[in-house]
């Protein structure tokens, strides 16, 4: 697949690779906001519908294939889940959204404490909304980017499973997404394009991360 990832310098990128060779570790799972971790790091959340691969993702970044667990069942992510990584910053693995296995109390409780922990977060620097290309921004995704503007709380589009689509479908959802981002006032304007399973793209979103790692 031709595909011409963002453009980073390779001061940028040699420091984002030099922060993910440390590791990450789990840290712990968080059920309710009070189990929250004392926000002494900078953190990071990927969110996204349910099965769009945050786990595939998050392993991906840090080299790490079974750091967060993955499934094919949708809504397996229930809680919020912690990542160390080299005690530099957290990645937040978000429950999915759209779908899940469970009663509608439990999902409107997921629903409740995922928008007060972004309204209440202060140490949370961005959150990586994914999409998954095939399919592109779908209702359900507009309705969490009005969540995320209403909070005020900065996120970025990552594009997911580009390597099972073409050239042009790919171009397609770019042109998509990118307006669609114009129209969300918290919505970084620079969309990111990935692959977990051929790697691609992995690089400029450990530079993503390694920024703002660095404005600590």
């Amino acid at each position: 697949m031709a595909f011409a990832p963002q453009a980073f310098s390779s001061e940028e990128l040699a420091a984002a690779q030099a922060l993910f060779r440390r590791g990450a570790q789990f840290m712990l799972s968080v059920a309710r906001l009070e189990q929250l971790p004392a926000a002494v790091l900078p953190e990071v959340a990927f969110a996204g519908r349910s099965n769009v691969g945050k786990s595939s993702i998050i392993n991906a970044i840090t080299g790490q294939k079974g750091l967060a667990k993955t499934s094919n069942t949708p809504g397996r992510t229930q809680q919020l889940n912690y990542f160390d990584l080299s005690g530099k910053i957290y990645l937040v693995d978000l429950p999915g959204y759209g779908y899940a296995q469970a009663p509608e109390t439990m999902v409107r409780q997921w629903q409740r404490m995922i928008f007060a922990y972004l309204q209440g977060r202060v140490n949370l620097k961005r959150v990586f909304l994914l999409i998954d290309s095939r399919h592109g921004i779908k209702k359900v995704d507009t309705d969490i980017m009005k969540l995320l503007d209403a909070a005020a709380v900065t996120y970025q589009i990552v594009l997911t499973k580009i390597d099972k689509i073409s050239d042009k479908a790919l171009a397609d959802v770019l042109a998509q997404t990118q307006k669609a981002v114009g129209e969300h006032a918290a919505a970084h304007q620079k969309i990111l394009a990935t692959s977990s399973e051929k790697k691609l793209g992995l690089n400029e979103l450990q530079a993503e991360i390694a920024a703002l790692c660095a404005e600590r």
